[in-house]
């Protein structure tokens, strides 16, 4: 996801889509262990998209 979708969110749909990315990390990591992980770069990618959302939900934490 890109910046400008996640602002585009709401808090709780930050909350939702972070979860599931996480859930999905957590999954591709597996695979990694256990040498089934096809598109290596995809986690790259995936930490990456947390981390936006992360930064989007306290930027508007610290704006309220």
């Amino acid at each position: 996801m890109k910046a400008k979708e996640i602002s585009k969110l709401t808090t709780d749909e930050m909350r939702a889509k972070e979860q599931d990315y996480k859930k999905e990390l957590f999954n591709l990591r597996f695979q990694l262990a256990t040498g089934q992980l096809e598109n290596t770069a995809r986690l790259r990618t995936v930490r990456k998209t947390i981390a936006r959302l992360k930064t989007a939900l306290r930027q508007k934490e610290l704006n309220k």
